[in-house]
């Protein structure tokens, strides 16, 4: 039996954000309300980039991550709860090796060992706005012969147009040549 705190919590937990891992530079869009000015009660979203250095208090609703950002020399960090609803999305922009779950050593670290070797990363693909065609069924009466024959029959009107192209040996025009007549040599 679930209690109503536990419900609620499996609500609020945002869908894959659990890739999150020690080494990742991730782009945060972290949504902030504007005080002052005309529109007080106006939201707006801020990015922060950085390195995410820790991963703490595992997958669940209280997990967080510490981002770590240089900004004119000075290191800025901030631990941020993963699925806080202020936390509009999180994307993961690169991919680093690392050989430790926490990556601390990166604050005092300087040059050459401050920096991770990248991992391959591929974001996951956007969905694609149009659906696949379906295919057609194909009746009873029909052979699997005649059915194989028509879908490459649509494959080939579904190919764009080639373009011709011209012969590889094409005439050049010759180079016209005059003699000089006082000492017979070809200009």
């Amino acid at each position: 039996m679930t209690t109503k705190a536990e419900k609620f919590n499996k609500e609020q937990i945002k869908q894959g954000r659990d890739e999150i891992q020690a080494g990742d530079t991730v782009k945060i869009y972290q949504k902030t309300r504007v005080t002052g000015g005309k529109d007080k009660n106006k939201e707006k979203i801020q990015i922060f980039e950085g390195l995410v250095l820790a991963r703490k208090h595992g997958k669940g609703i209280n997990a967080t991550i510490t981002v770590r950002k240089v900004i004119a020399g000075i290191g800025v960090e901030k631990i941020l709860p993963i699925h806080s609803p202020n936390i509009d999305k999180i994307e993961i922009m690169k991919r680093g090796k690392a050989r430790r779950a926490k990556l601390y050593y990166l604050r005092t670290a300087k040059g050459r060992k401050a920096r991770l070797k990248r991992k391959k990363f591929t974001p996951a693909p956007e969905p694609a706005p149009t659906p696949a065609p379906e295919p057609k069924p194909a009746s009873p009466a029909e052979t699997p012969s005649e059915a194989k024959a028509e879908a490459e029959s649509e494959q080939s009107e579904v190919q764009p147009p080639t373009v011709e192209q011209k012969p590889a040996t094409e005439s050049k025009p010759e180079k016209q040549t005059e003699e000089n007549p006082e000492n017979g040599r070809v200009l």
